[in-house]
């Protein structure tokens, strides 16, 4: 019964740690659309939009692994988009408000499977669309510079 505990606990500690750092960037990242829109007119950069299961669905944990959680793209998102996570967690509760919000945006934006990355401007326009790109954090880093010279700033 003792070991049958402990290894409930340790399996507990291991979803709690995995689910509280789903995605990598942490603070780079808001979940406050509204918010990420008027840093984004403030700053005059555009936003991209992580619409993610993220502790259940393997492209979007695998799209964090090697994407967002890297130097690589991180450095380069900082200096061109506001980053925002519209989650869709099965194992942790969200804030009533940010679900209600997530859910809007998901009929909004018509998503249909995750990991769903969009590129918009400051008032919400999509410029483009995307998902779990293989190459990692360099190929995604030219995949979007290739997005900003379409849609100049």
């Amino acid at each position: 019964m003792k070991r049958t505990l402990g290894v409930l606990v340790v399996i507990a500690a291991a979803l709690f740690i995995s689910t509280s750092s789903l995605f990598a960037g942490g603070s780079d990242w808001t979940t406050d659309f509204e918010k990420a829109k008027k840093t984004a007119k403030e700053k005059n950069l555009l936003i991209l939009a992580d619409f993610s299961g993220s502790d259940w669905c393997g492209w979007c944990k695998k799209l964090d692994a090697e994407v967002f959680s890297k130097a690589e793209f991180l450095g380069f998102a900082k200096k061109n988009f506001v980053l925002v996570m519209v989650d869709f967690p099965r194992m942790k509760q969200l804030p009533s408000n940010v679900m209600k919000q997530n859910n809007a945006l998901q009929a909004k934006y018509k998503i249909e499977g995750y990991p769903t990355v969009i590129i918009m401007n400051a008032v919400g326009k999509e410029l483009d669309r995307t998902g779990y790109q293989p190459g990692g954090a360099s190929n995604y880093v030219k995949y979007l510079e290739g997005v900003l010279k379409k849609n100049k700033k």
